[in-house]
């Protein structure tokens, strides 16, 4: 496969797309952005911006000339992929990276997050049959395990609420599981592009960190130079409060049982792959600490000391 250059971001101004974009630019490709026309989002200084509607038709066109196409939309974008890849195709794109920047398509989901799954694979399965037809095109789907830095920053409720210096530890707090910083994530996209050969129409599997809560909170601790309140927690609560909204329709049961998922003890759900199994060192990616972690999320918001 010919060197990719020039590349166009669907969902950049996103939680994923922001970091992807940045680390695109950063690295030299050629980016433009893609979004649909009614779209508010505030992009970067300086990056081409393609308004279009989401259509097979008007997404061909907008691609026309790129090598390959990022998809980074949030959940409420999902069922725009298909088109996305019936475009690229179209439009000679030669790798498209699809959107799952999860867990990928063997991980032990609970049962309630089987609709959510559903439409995922749909996308995933029409870019492998896309691929099939035409040895032109190719894919990537790039499986990050837990958004560590973002989630922590972003959901107390996983633990940690960095403003109150407070931990929730669940059970004894040592189930590990692997995670991405966002960081990490804009790698793991550079560097499939910069490795296409080796990272075509396959899942690869990345990790910046394999870690466990209570090595997070003593991270903290350190960080700060703080002891930090700790309450405890049960995943069973949390899996049967999870239930409960979900059967009854009510809102915030996928945090809680996303939360369940990553802790609940003996599980080794939420290992992605190990060290050495990961495709991280292929892509450029380098293994980082608890106190790593920590230092990015204190960082985040501008107003914590960091020791």
């Amino acid at each position: 496969m010919s060197t990719i250059k020039k590349v166009a971001v669907f969902g950049a101004a996103g939680n994923f797309g922001t970091p992807i974009t940045a680390a695109l630019v950063t690295a030299g490709f050629d980016v433009t952005i893609i979004t649909r026309i009614e779209s508010t989002s505030i992009f970067p200084h300086g990056i081409p911006v393609i308004r279009a509607e989401y259509t097979v038709e008007k997404l061909t066109a907008a691609l026309s000339g790129q090598d390959a196409a990022v998809c980074a939309v949030g959940p409420a974008g999902i069922s725009t992929q298909i088109a996305m890849i019936d475009a690229a195709e179209a439009a000679g794109i030669k790798r498209f990276i699809i959107d799952d920047f999860g867990w990928g398509p063997d991980f032990r989901s609970l049962p309630e997050f089987r609709e959510i799954g559903a439409q995922r694979k749909a996308a995933w399965d029409h870019a492998k049959t896309a691929a099939e037809a035409n040895p032109r095109f190719s894919w990537t789907g790039v499986s990050i395990g837990n958004p560590i830095d973002w989630a922590i920053k972003r959901f107390p409720l996983m633990g940690f609420d960095i403003k109150q210096h407070s931990a929730i530890i669940y059970d004894d707090g040592t189930e590990e599981f692997t995670g991405t910083t966002l960081e990490g994530i804009g790698q793991a996209v550079v560097g499939v592009l910069k490795h296409p050969e080796e990272t075509a129409n396959r899942f690869v599997k990345v990790r910046s960190i394999q870690t466990c809560q209570t090595q997070l909170l003593d991270a903290f601790q350190q960080v700060t130079g703080q002891s930090w309140e700790v309450k405890r927690g049960s995943t069973k609560d949390l899996l049967e409060s999870g239930r409960k909204k979900h059967q009854a329709g009510v809102s915030g049961w996928v945090l809680e049982l996303v939360v369940y998922q990553l802790f609940a003890p003996g599980e080794a759900r939420c290992i992605l792959a190990s060290k050495e199994e990961s495709d991280a060192e292929l892509l450029g990616m380098k293994e980082e600490s608890p106190e790593d972690i920590a230092r990015k999320v204190l960082n985040t918001g501008g107003s914590e000391t960091v020791k």
